[in-house]
């Protein structure tokens, strides 16, 4: 939903899509082909908001401020899903990764990448290229060609979207069972699945010579000389965890007690 602040009212560009269940406020400008997905608060009641063209901003993020602040996601900024950006500027085609927080007066240099759960503290400036990690956030290493070009490609996906959403989306009632084939025709791929599957478990039972026609061990045949009645215990399970045994007493081993 879009809601009107203290008269500011949200500026979303055509190409752009917003879900109606994020909450977009005040002053808030969405460029050009701009994602925003369902439970995304993007509060500019107390500050100014800029989404640059090219951004998405996913399920269940927050973007706000405190007074007076502008957040601003440049163009190309990937926002994974739950991740918060509090008073925070975003630079070109960073991500920003899921379930991530992004402190006030925070600056990420472009084409930076915030790993997932990461915690950046208030007043950080993120050198550009950057590939951050942790809780508090340090920089690990540089983006490589090979990762901005990954990046580039899964924003490319999210550039797409709101153009598919706007044709192939739109509210529905739920079907009651999944449509495609027949019920008969369903039946038989299940009825033949079996067959072969009980056809494999036979030949299997056949190979170990236990088949008696249903599947059971025939009295005697396959039995070692440890097997059914004449099995042995296993002299493993009486030791303790240094190999000895649990001793006349029937006692297990317990290694912090005195030998009794």
């Amino acid at each position: 939903m879009i809601y009107m602040f203290k008269g500011h009212r949200p500026v979303v560009d055509p190409s752009s899509f917003v879900h109606p269940q994020a909450a977009v406020t005040g002053n808030v400008i969405i460029g050009r082909n701009v994602y925003v997905g369902p439970g995304a608060a993007i509060r500019g009641d107390w500050g100014r908001i800029i989404i640059e063209d090219g951004c998405n901003v996913q399920e269940n993020c927050t973007l706000h401020m405190f007074p007076g602040v502008t957040v601003w996601l440049k163009e190309g900024a990937h926002i994974g899903h739950g991740a918060i950006i509090h008073g925070a500027v975003i630079g070109r085609n960073c991500l920003v990764g899921m379930n991530s927080v992004i402190m006030d007066d925070v600056e990420i240099g472009e084409e930076s990448i915030i790993g997932a759960l990461s915690f950046i503290r208030a007043g950080e400036k993120i050198p550009r290229r950057s590939l951050v990690v942790g809780n508090p956030g340090i920089v690990i290493k540089q983006v490589s060609d090979e990762m901005i070009r990954w990046k580039t490609e899964g924003t490319a996906i999210y550039q797409a979207l709101p153009k598919e959403m706007q044709e192939g989306w739109e509210p529905c009632e739920p079907l009651r069972e999944p449509q495609g084939a027949p019920d008969e025709e369903r039946a038989g791929t299940v009825g033949k699945d079996r067959g072969r599957d009980g056809g494999a478990r036979r030949a299997s039972q056949e190979d170990r010579g236990q088949d008696d026609g249903e599947g059971r061990k025939p009295d005697g045949e396959g039995k070692g000389p440890n097997d059914g009645k004449d099995r042995k215990p296993d002299a493993r399970a009486d030791k303790g965890p240094d190999g000895r045994g649990v001793g006349g007493s029937g006692k297990p081993y317990k290694p912090w007690k005195n030998k009794e």
